[in-house]
């Protein structure tokens, strides 16, 4: 697979490669991001818990200096992991009350939303891409969210 063929034009088809992509294609995107100039972090979470799910977004955003401690940036990351956790559970924003678990990669980044245009401002890209089922092996299905919002 052409890797290079990709382009990070925009900040949700950046967040959504790099959330989708395999260890070996990895290192290529994360390249390919920063040379766009995007601020990147990843991460895998999984739990029947809404609250961990986000949780380990926003410490991996935290912890990796991709999102600073003004408030307006943490505020802008929950809104975007709230749209993003919207496609992934359908719309229902319930895990285990509901006897669901979701198993996910995360790619949280950060820049301009698109970098064609010249303008100054900042915003946040959560994706997810990964699994949702019943907690039984085997009854999961892959699943995919997407959550940009202005900083």
């Amino acid at each position: 697979m052409e890797i290079d063929r990709f382009q990070m034009d925009t900040i949700g088809k950046a967040s959504m490669l790099i959330a989708m992509a395999s260890e070996k294609e990895m290192p290529v995107l994360l390249e390919s991001a920063q040379q766009s100039g995007y601020q990147v972090c990843t991460g895998q979470a999984g739990s029947m818990e809404f609250k961990k799910i986000v949780a380990s977004i926003e410490t991996a955003a935290v912890n990796q200096e991709i999102i600073g401690s003004n408030y307006w940036e943490k505020h802008a990351l929950y809104h975007a992991i709230l749209e993003s956790f919207h496609g992934v559970s359908r719309g229902e924003m319930e895990l285990g009350n509901v006897l669901r678990t979701v198993g996910l990669s995360f790619a949280v980044v950060k820049g301009k939303r698109n970098i064609k245009d010249g303008g100054k401002d900042h915003w946040v890209s959560v994706a997810l891409y990964g699994t949702i089922g019943a907690p039984i092996k085997g009854s999961e299905h892959e699943v995919v969210g997407l959550g940009i919002n202005h900083i």
